[in-house]
């Protein structure tokens, strides 16, 4: 998309396309990361059967999984922000991408997916629980067959299939799609609306007082100047000469004005 096609669009639907390139981003990498990255088999020989164990990337990348949990809170930060602070935001949403990016090129090796599948087996109700290395007590397979539930066998060489390109591929596109949200966010972002104003009620202006009405209305705080009036018989609210020639000018019109109607 070009820089004189996004400035074509109207601020709310730039806003509301970078908030979907950015869920469509971080979708994409939840996708990726719970994809299998790797397999790790385990011959044994017979009776015992092998094993053979899928590793994901959340497993070998946990940091990527993370990271795309943290862009979502920023794509909701940004409706709640306005001016310096969203373009903040949108700085933080391109380096939360980044750092997805980083992660899921960082080299993988076995010993990674093996220390992986060891994390599973030691953990309450991993993929070894109910049982301890070297035995197997989940289900049933056939002499020599695979059961993907087992852990690898101790003392039994095990071998790593890495099947990492696609899932990486599908997270570095989902990285990108971050950064790019974040770098609109960070261009754009000043531009677009406050979704938080629209239940903001509108200011309205007030009308003002006149001059004869201020005059006519003592402060609050001159009470003893309203009591001293008030005392002398006086009417506090009297604005003075000026107001009485006024009101009587008005109630000499006032016969005038019905007489015409009248006639």
């Amino acid at each position: 998309m070009g820089a004189s096609r996004i400035r074509g669009l109207s601020p709310r639907r730039e806003m509301m396309l970078t908030g979907l390139l950015g869920l469509v981003g971080a979708g994409l990498v939840f996708l990726a990361v719970r994809q299998g990255w790797a397999h790790v088999r385990t011959a044994a020989p017979r009776p015992l059967p092998g094993s053979d164990v899928r590793v994901t990337g959340q497993d070998l990348v946990p940091a990527a999984g993370a990271l795309a949990v943290a862009a979502l809170a920023s794509l909701a930060a940004v409706l709640a922000t306005r001016g310096r602070v969203r373009v903040l935001v949108g700085l933080v949403l391109a380096g939360f991408g980044v750092g997805i990016a980083v992660a899921v090129s960082l080299p993988l090796t076995a010993a990674d997916a093996i220390a992986a599948v060891a994390g599973q087996a030691g953990s309450p109700g991993g993929a070894g629980s109910g049982g301890t290395a070297g035995s197997v007590t989940t289900g049933s397979a056939a002499a020599g067959g695979a059961q993907g539930g087992a852990p690898p066998i101790a003392g039994f060489p095990a071998h790593v299939v890495m099947t990492s390109l696609p899932g990486r591929a599908l997270a570095l596109a989902g990285a990108a799609a971050v950064i790019a949200a974040g770098v609109l966010v960070a261009w754009r972002g000043r531009t677009w609306p406050v979704m938080s104003s629209r239940y903001e009620p509108p200011d309205r202006a007030r009308p003002r007082p006149s001059a004869s009405a201020a005059r006519r209305v003592p402060a609050a705080g001159d009470t003893a100047t309203i009591w001293e009036s008030l005392s002398r018989g006086e009417d506090p609210t009297d604005g003075g000469p000026e107001d009485r020639d006024r009101t009587s000018a008005e109630r000499d019109r006032k016969p005038a004005a019905d007489k015409v109607r009248r006639e």
